[in-house]
């Protein structure tokens, strides 16, 4: 996309404290409301001197006198605290993206406040104010080494909330399963088993529960009755460590560093990243929500005109025949042009290619060259391990452009400690330099770079179809949470069935789910997961072709409910795509039509079968904007429907 042409709108306006944006200051206390007024967060200091945050909407507590402050050279930077009087600035501006939309508006009251602490430390702490959600910041001036010792940072929610949660058993890649709890029954859900005893044997001590219930970051909260979602997180992740969620009781979550749980070092003045609220009255509120991307910065002119950054839909061999034989390869490239498709990844193996007596350079080059004549664009696998350096990850990025290669698969990044994290946003760098795609595996979770750097399109910090077949109830988790917080290459739609369990990749699954999927999870590089062959003889490849891998609009239809089941329309151009992922447990479902503009359209509906789950119902109508389907969903089942306007 040349971001050139789109429209950008920006308006960055520095005043005074003015009624006209709500902004209200005393020695104790700052408040910053949202542009429509409805969200207001309001800093305080409490009678024992901390940095305390309440943030509100339209009145109704959303989080609750939570703790605010760093502790930075053995100072804890949120005590004896002394707010002075902030600078207040406007945002307002729109930007392309690649996703569920196609143009994001970044509109926010930002109040900078500068605090003292201790009667002495001089520091800053960065507010904003958005119509669906709140986020701050801390930037600590100072020069030389700096030792973080951790935060104060907190999250006080209501604790009658339900919670949707990723355990934190797994540091380095996000790819536990999503799960759920009322919010009071959470620690025992976390709690560890006790060991396991045999018959007459001395049981062996009881494991002590440990001081430290611990998640990943994003968790999503359902708040009591009709108060709407919250989502706990952090923006803009640089020059920092990978941020967790410890949970106490009352409702009280707190900032854990799980990578650095003694601190670690920086250099000079400290810019934390964004630790975010992200607050919607509703799932479409929630999924459409741009605030995490918002919170970054825009990309360099290069970036943001290059010619080269192009989302994309890819084949990819590693789920059906892992590693990749040299003498398959031209085949791989005949299917994914039959497909239409504008990539193909070749995985892990391909450094083993030693074909003719040529090296792997020279191999890969002759699938590179055959594959532009089809018009289709390679990606290549590589292994962190062997790019950890940036002389050496220079010359492999330019290397690999020179050959042709369009993107770069990276794989077994180390958890994200501080030096980790600086690795990213160096990689990241390097790549853009040389031209190439990015797309991270086994890797740490986006915190939405991916507007500041527009050519890394996705990343996994997923547990996604590589996995095997997961339950409904995760998949339908996945769009409200995790693909909240940025892209995630889940590698769907798998239709391979067989007699036995070992050749059945559907497990339960239904053909609808599988595509529906692709439809729902939206990733810039959309990479099937399944036998390219198995595509283009199914009866649902002319749909399957023609799903984009970006979008320009998306709508949460209702009946959607987290955990159960995820029903998205989705528009590209004129056409409309509808979506429905379902859990574990069979319903019927009616879709309004209403999102449908003007005029009559042509529908194709491919839904469950009620006595295979190998199998669509395919059928088709013509249909208007005041018309209402009814779908019929099988336990883990799906539906795909495509509307055109009617010629």
């Amino acid at each position: 996309m040349n971001i050139n042409r789109m429209i950008l709108r920006r308006t960055l306006t520095l005043c005074a404290v003015l009624p006209l944006i709500h902004a209200a200051v005393s020695r104790a206390q700052v408040s910053v409301a949202s542009p429509d007024k409805q969200v207001v967060a309001t800093i305080m200091v409490d009678s024992q001197g901390h940095i305390r945050l309440n943030v509100t909407r339209k009145d109704q507590m959303v989080l609750a006198g939570s703790t605010i402050g760093i502790r930075v050279d053995d100072k804890d930077l949120g005590s004896a605290a002394v707010l002075g009087t902030p600078e207040i600035r406007n945002i307002d501006e729109t930007y392309p993206m690649h996703g569920g939309h196609s143009v994001a508006r970044n509109h926010a009251t930002e109040s900078i406040i500068p605090v003292t602490s201790g009667g002495q430390t001089k520091w800053s702490l960065e507010v904003r104010a958005y119509d669906d959600g709140v986020a701050y910041r801390y930037r600590v001036p100072g020069s030389g080494a700096r030792q973080v010792m951790g935060e104060a940072s907190e999250w006080v929610v209501p604790e009658a909330s339900t919670i949707w949660f990723q355990p934190h058993n797994n540091r380095k890649d996000y790819e536990a399963p999503w799960a759920t709890a009322a919010l009071a029954e959470l620690p025992k859900r976390l709690a560890p088993k006790p060991p396991a005893t045999t018959a007459n044997a001395t049981p062996a001590p009881a494991t002590p529960t440990p001081s430290r219930t611990v998640l990943a970051a994003p968790a999503l909260l359902k708040l009591p009755g009709e108060a709407g979602y919250v989502m706990m997180t952090e923006a803009n992740l640089v020059n920092y460590s990978d941020m967790a969620l410890e949970y106490t009781d009352g409702g009280r979550f707190k900032a854990f560093f799980h990578n650095d749980v003694r601190g670690f070092q920086l250099k000079d003045e400290i810019t934390t990243p964004w630790r975010v609220t992200l607050i919607a009255p509703d799932l479409n509120t929630l999924v459409n929500s741009d605030l995490i991307r918002n919170l970054c910065p825009p990309p360099a002119p290069e970036l943001a005109s290059a010619d080269w950054i192009k989302p994309g839909r890819s084949t990819w061999h590693w789920m059906v025949v892992g590693r990749p034989v040299f003498d398959d390869q031209k085949q791989w490239v005949d299917w994914t042009s039959a497909l239409g498709f504008e990539y193909y990844l070749i995985d892990d193996g391909w450094k083993r290619w030693n074909a003719g007596g040529r090296d792997m350079w020279e191999n890969l080059k002759q699938i590179v060259d055959y594959a532009a004549e089809k018009n289709v664009g390679i990606w290549a696998w590589v292994d962190s391990k062997d790019i950890l350096t940036s002389e050496v990850r220079q010359a492999y990025f330019e290397r690999a452009r020179a050959l042709g290669i369009k993107g770069v698969k990276i794989d077994f990044m180390k958890p994200a400690n501080t030096e980790w994290v600086t690795w990213y946003d160096e990689t990241i760098r390097d790549a853009g330099n040389a031209k190439l795609m990015l797309n991270f595996h086994g890797a740490l979770r986006p915190t939405g770079r991916e507007r500041t750097y527009p050519h890394e399109l996705t990343r996994e910090a997923v547990r996604g179809r590589e996995n095997g077949k997961q339950p409904g109830a995760h998949d339908t988790t996945l769009p409200f949470v995790r693909y909240v917080q940025g892209a995630a290459d889940y590698t769907p739609t798998d239709f391979r069935t067989g007699p036995d369990a070992k050749t059945d990749k559907l497990k339960g699954s239904s053909y609808a789910h599988e595509l529906s999927m692709a439809v729902v999870f939206t990733t810039p590089f959309l990479c099937y997961g399944g036998a390219p062959e198995n595509y283009l003889q199914n009866e649902a490849v002319d749909i399957l072709k023609s799903i984009p891998a970006t979008w320009d609009e998306t709508r949460v239809l209702p009946g959607s409910a987290v955990g159960e089941v995820a029903a998205f329309a989705r528009r590209k151009g004129q056409d409309w795509f509808i979506g429905v992922i379902n859990d574990g447990t069979a319903r019927s479902l009616p879709i309004s039509l209403s999102f449908l503009g003007q005029g009559k359209y042509d529908i194709v509906k491919l839904a469950d079968s009620a006595d295979r789950h190998d199998a669509f119902v395919r059928s088709q109508a013509v249909v208007g904007t005041g018309d209402t389907i009814t779908v019929d969903l099988r336990k883990d089942g799906g539906f795909v429907a495509k509307l055109t306007v009617r010629k």
